[in-house]
C-alpha cells in the first residue's frame, strides 16, 4: 500500500521530531478502529490519547503523534513528538490539502450536510478519485483529520464543516480552502449558542471566507435568511448559485414526486431544464440534490453522469434509511422501519414526518386490520429557551394528519405529547431505555414506523429493539 505520510514529510509539516523513520498508510484517532500502518494521533478529550499509544503500537500502528513520550513506550519507538497534538493535526491537514490538486467542495448547513456530502461522494466517484469525510467528522478535529487522510492523487474532495459555537466554521473553511462552498439551509439547531436564526445564518455564511480565488458559493435561496447568505457570498465568491423553489433562483425546483423508494425531480439549472431521480424518498432531498448537481458542474464533473448517478445514492445509516423488518419468519408480516435516529431539529423533524406521510402502510396483514403510520420521536436538543414551544409546534405540522400514533421519548417531548390530539397520543417515556423493551407492543405488521430524535435522546436504542424483532425469511438463509 502506498504511504500516505513518511516520517520526514510529517515532521516537516508539523515542525515535530521523528526519533526513527517510519511510513504511515492512514491516520487514526481511535485505537478501537485503528488499522495496521496508521499514524495514531494522541488527542486529548475525555481521555488522554497518550494513554493509548502503547495499545496503538501493539495493534500495528506505524507511529504515534504525541506531545511527550508516554509511559510504557520506549524512547526509540516510532513517535512524532510535537508541542501540541491538536495543532499538529491541523498542520498535517493543511499540508495534506496543499499537496493535492483536488477540486474541493465544502458543505455546511443546519440540516442535510452529511446526506449531501454522501450524495456528492456517490456521484463524483464515477468521475475521479474521491476523498470525503467519514461519518460526521466535521468539527475542529474532524476537518483536519479528513484533510490529513487525503491521498495526494485525490481529484475531488468533499469536506463537511459543522459548528456548535460562533466562530468555528470560518477557520475550518480556511483550512480546507474549497473551490466550492455550499450551505444546505439555515434552521433551528444550536439555538442555545446563537439565540436566533440570523446568528446561525451569519455563522453558516462564514464558510465562504475560505473560498479559493474564483470560487463558487452555493446557498439556499428559499429561506428568510437567504439575504444574509447572499451578502456574504457576494463578498467572498466570484460565482453565486442560489437554489430552491422560488422564482429567479439559479437552480429552481419545479416539481417533486415521491414514488415508492425514489424521488423524481423536475428542475432547472441556469435556465436549462433537467429531470432526475434520487435513490431515496423525501421531498426535502430534492433541493440538496439540485445543489449537488450545481456543485458538480462547478468542479468540472459531467452533468449527465452526475444526474444519472443520483439514482444510486442511499441515505447514510440513521439518516432516513428505510428497511423491511420481518416480524414472522413464515407469514408475510413485515413492518417498514425508517431509521432517522442520528439527529433532529424542527426542520429535519418536519422533513422526516413528510416522508412518513408519503409512505404507504400495508393493510390486512397484522393484528390490526389497517396498517398505520407510526412516529416514535425523541427529544430535539440544543434549542434554547423556546424548546418547549418548538416541540409542541410539531403537532401542527400538516403531515401529522396522516400519522396514526405518536410515541414520545424524553422530557422535552412531553410538550409535543400534551399538544397532540388525544387520539394520536401513544406511549410517553422519559428515556429510550424505558421505551425500547416495549417495542413489540407499539407496532404491528403492515405499519410504517419512523424513529427520529437527536443523537443525545438515544432513540437509536428503539431502532435496535425493533430490528431485533426481525426474523430471516424462510429460504433467505443463503448457502453455507
Amino acid at each position: 500500500m502506498t504511504a500516505l505520510w513518511a516520517s520526514a514529510d510529517a515532521a516537516a509539516a508539523t515542525g515535530g521530531q521523528a526519533r526513527v523513520a517510519w511510513a504511515a498508510t492512514g491516520v487514526s484517532i481511535d485505537t478501537r478502529t485503528i488499522a495496521p500502518g496508521d499514524l495514531f494521533v494522541a488527542l486529548t478529550d475525555v481521555r488522554d490519547g497518550h494513554d493509548f499509544v502503547a495499545d496503538a503500537l501493539a495493534k500495528g500502528a506505524a507511529a504515534a503523534l504525541v506531545s511527550r513520550v508516554p509511559e510504557g513506550v520506549g524512547a526509540d519507538a516510532p513517535l512524532l513528538i510535537v508541542p501540541d497534538v491538536l495543532d499538529a493535526l491541523g498542520a498535517l491537514g493543511a499540508a495534506g490539502r496543499a499537496r493535492t490538486g483536488a477540486q474541493v467542495i465544502a458543505i455546511t448547513g443546519s440540516v442535510g450536510k452529511t446526506s449531501t456530502k454522501e450524495m456528492l461522494r456517490t456521484v463524483l466517484a464515477g468521475q475521479g478519485r474521491v476523498h470525503a469525510a467519514e461519518a460526521s467528522y466535521n468539527n475542529h478535529w474532524g476537518v483536519p483529520l479528513t484533510l490529513a487522510r487525503m491521498p495526494a492523487e485525490t481529484e475531488f474532495a468533499v469536506i463537511e464543516i459543522g459548528m456548535n459555537q460562533p466562530g468555528e466554521i470560518a477557520p475550518l473553511s480556511r483550512l480546507a480552502r474549497p473551490h466550492v462552498a455550499m450551505i444546505t439551509t439555515v434552521a433551528a439547531a444550536h439555538l442555545e449558542a446563537f439565540g436566533a436564526l440570523e446568528g446561525i445564518a451569519v455563522e453558516k455564511a462564514s464558510i465562504f471566507e475560505g473560498l479559493e480565488p474564483g470560487g463558487t458559493a452555493i446557498y439556499h435561496g428559499d429561506i428568510p435568511q437567504s439575504a444574509i447568505l447572499e451578502e456574504k457570498a457576494k463578498a467572498c465568491a466570484e460565482v453565486l448559485i442560489s437554489f430552491g423553489a422560488a422564482e429567479g433562483l439559479t437552480c429552481q425546483l419545479h416539481d417533486v414526486k415521491i414514488s415508492g423508494e425514489t424521488t423524481v425531480v423536475k428542475a432547472e439549472i441556469a435556465g436549462e431544464p433537467i429531470l432526475f431521480k434520487i435513490g431515496a424518498p423525501g421531498a426535502h432531498l430534492a433541493a440538496n440534490a439540485l445543489a449537488v448537481l450545481a456543485a458538480c458542474r462547478a468542479v468540472g464533473a459531467d452533468p449527465a453522469v452526475t444526474a444519472c448517478d443520483l439514482g444510486r445514492w442511499r441515505p447514510p445509516g440513521g439518516r432516513g434509511t428505510r428497511e423491511i423488518i420481518a416480524l414472522d419468519p413464515v407469514e408475510d408480516q413485515d413492518i417498514a422501519l425508517i431509521d432517522d435516529a442520528f439527529n433532529a431539529n424542527p426542520a429535519s423533524m418536519a422533513a422526516a414526518l413528510d416522508v412518513l406521510a408519503a409512505a404507504e402502510p400495508v393493510h390486512d396483514v397484522g393484528r390490526i386490520a389497517r396498517g398505520r403510520r407510526i412516529a416514535i420521536l425523541g427529544d430535539m436538543l440544543e434549542l434554547g429557551e423556546n424548546e418547549a414551544a418548538l416541540h409542541a409546534e410539531i403537532a401542527r405540522h400538516p403531515a401529522m394528519g396522516s400519522v396514526a400514533t405518536v410515541h414520545c421519548v424524553g422530557p422535552r417531548m412531553a410538550a409535543l405529547w400534551a399538544a397532540l390530539p388525544e387520539a394520536k397520543r401513544g406511549a410517553r417515556a422519559e428515556s429510550a431505555e424505558d421505551l425500547a423493551p416495549r417495542a413489540r407492543s407499539l407496532i404491528d405488521a403492515g405499519d410504517v414506523v419512523l424513529v427520529k430524535g437527536s443523537k443525545g435522546s438515544r432513540v437509536s436504542r428503539v431502532v435496535d429493539a425493533i430490528r431485533k424483532l426481525g426474523h430471516p425469511r424462510a429460504g433467505d438463509e443463503g448457502e453455507g
